[in-house]
Formats: structure tokens, sequence, C-alpha cells
């Protein structure tokens, strides 16, 4: 855990969290139309998706997956996929779900198939 903490803190925290809490008003974009970064906690909605398509997100950026998905939104969040690798964003993603409720990781690991 102490490596995807680690990763976590150089590469995402400046936009959403040291506490994994995003920035304020994260769910209302802002005059460009580009929503601002949402927590990872429990609070947010990183859960609500499995980890295929959270490790595309953090590997090619939000905008190339909402493009691909027909996602009519704007997103800030640019692709790590030239910095980290596969195995960083797992490291990345088992850490951001260890701060989850049993409950939360438990609905999350059914959308991965488990």
């Amino acid at each position: 855990m102490q490596r995807g903490a680690g990763l976590y803190a150089e590469h995402c925290a400046t936009c959403h969290g040291a506490q994994l809490e995003g920035q304020p008003d994260w769910q209302v974009a802002d005059e460009s139309g580009v929503l601002p970064a949402p927590p990872h906690d429990a609070s947010g909605h990183t859960w609500h998706h499995d980890d295929a398509m959270l490790t595309d997100y953090i590997r090619r950026g939000g905008q190339a997956v909402l493009d691909d998905m027909g996602v009519p939104m704007t997103s800030g969040m640019p692709g790590f996929g030239e910095i980290l690798t596969d195995g960083d964003i797992a490291a990345i993603l088992a850490f951001i779900k260890s701060t989850w409720p049993d409950r939360i990781r438990a609905i999350q690991a059914e959308r991965n198939g488990g």
C-alpha cells in the first residue's frame, strides 16, 4: 500500500487532494465546462466504475475515455500513460480502494466481476 500511497501523493494529490477529498464543488463545471477533480474517497464516484475503466482513464486521460464512451462531458484529467506503468496504476487504485468502507469495496468488486 505504501507504493500506491507514494505514487498517489506524487501524481494525483495535487488535483484530487492529499486526503482523496477532491476539489470544492467538484460536481459543478467551471466557466469553460470542465468539472473539477472529483474525490476518490467514498463520497465520490470512483467506486462506481470497474478497474478496467479506471485504468484506462488514468492511462489515456479523461477526455479520450469519455469520447470513446460517447459521454458529452469535458474532462480536465490528463493521461499518465507515458509516466505511470500499469503496475503503478494498479498500486494507486489499490491504495485508493484501501480507504473505502467494506461495503463500498464490495460494490466496486462486483463491478469487476467478483
